[in-house]
């Protein structure tokens, strides 16, 4: 794609002024805009990943509260860090931003490198969330791009490449290199943020509302909802598993840590196994999985209910049993812990709902 092409008829300047005039004026109240401070434009840029912003204020509040700048948050203990972001998802944002935070606080004395270099070489940060970092807290004209990004200039420039792929990436970045206002860099970055968040939505834009209409080529041509090209990502792969919450004489919960690496690592859940489809039904298979891989004689007792948990790549379907344990136990993998002690460890999304309805049906048959 040719740059100067694309850009010849452009109004820049003018493009330029009617978004920051615009995102001056209508921008949302959002608690990381309260200041420029660098450690919180990166905390709330690494916990919006993924994540809606209404789901994120609270969990940002929470979060600066419990670690407000560099030091308190590299000084934190890890399972401390998990448990604020619980619930979140994508566990591996909490531990590598700690990770770099951690860097920073002992190589750059606790100070936000404000240089791509630096700043895009620390755990976690990739050129997303160096530009946002550098252009909102330092004015730094360096480009953000995200799917709203690319979402809003595919439409303004007509632009028909695929979002879906990598390398596009690429192409909008080269162009915001030439757009982006030099002298406030951070409401131009946001502006394009914002205006895809709430005015130039994937579906249905509000091409009547939008302070930037008179520059938007798809606007003019009629091709607004068709714009991005995006290719399906491919169907998500569906895991059934049998999820046991089994209490001991003392009324404590058995748990066990998932491992080091790969999903949801390190936190807690309650003992779960693959269901494989055989001549066992899902009570036979957990009460087996229960004595042959980890040495503990459980009865396994009431179905409580199905929980469907949905990730990016794949769907947990999990069948969940209530029951208890037979006799004492020495175990590697598992532990008892009471109510106490639960409320202390971070816990993924799918096993705080199976906890939840636990409860209820708990509630329910002593009520």
């Amino acid at each position: 794609m040719n740059l100067n092409s694309l850009l010849q008829t452009f109004s820049t300047v003018d493009f330029q002024n009617d978004l920051i005039e615009w995102f001056s004026k209508e921008q949302r109240d959002l608690p990381w805009r309260k200041d420029q401070d660098p450690y919180k434009v990166w905390v709330s840029e690494i916990m919006l990943q993924q994540t809606k912003v209404d789901t994120v204020i609270p969990y940002f509040n929470s979060f600066i509260e419990q670690f407000p700048n560099i030091e308190s948050l590299a000084n934190a203990e890890e399972e401390r860090v998990l448990k604020a972001w619980e619930g979140l998802g994508y566990y591996s944002r909490a531990r590598n931003l700690q990770a770099a935070v951690r860097e920073v606080h002992e190589v750059y004395r606790g100070v936000v490198p404000n240089n791509v270099k630096d700043i895009s070489s620390l755990k976690g940060v990739g050129p997303y969330t160096t530009g946002a970092i550098l252009s909102i807290a330092y004015g730094i004209p360096e480009p953000a791009v995200d799917g709203n990004v690319m979402r809003v200039l595919s439409r303004i420039l007509l632009i028909r490449e695929d979002i879906a792929k990598p390398k596009t990436r690429k192409i909008f970045e080269e162009v915001i290199r030439e757009i982006i206002s030099k002298e406030n860099p951070s409401f131009f970055n946001q502006g394009l943020m914002e205006l895809g968040a709430i005015v130039c939505t994937p579906t249905s834009p509000s091409c009547l509302l939008c302070p930037v209409r008179e520059h938007c080529r798809a606007f003019h041509e009629g091709e607004q909802n068709e714009l991005p090209v995006k290719t399906k990502k491919k169907s998500t792969k569906q895991v059934n598993l049998i999820a046991g919450v089994f209490f001991d004489s003392k009324g404590n919960v058995l748990v066990q840590q998932r491992p080091e690496s790969g999903l949801l690592a390190k936190l807690w859940e309650f003992p779960t196994v693959e269901r494989v489809v055989e001549l066992e039904t899902p009570k036979q298979q957990l009460q087996r999985f229960m004595l042959e891989e980890n040495g503990i004689n459980v009865e396994v007792e009431d179905y409580i209910c199905d929980i469907q948990h949905v990730f990016s790549h794949l769907v947990w379907n999990i069948n969940v049993y209530v029951g208890k344990v037979n006799g004492s136990f020495e175990s590697s993998t598992l532990k008892a812990v009471s109510r106490e002690e639960q409320e202390l460890l971070p816990f993924p999304v799918s096993h705080q709902n199976i906890w939840k309805e636990v409860q209820k049906n708990k509630s329910e048959k002593s009520g």
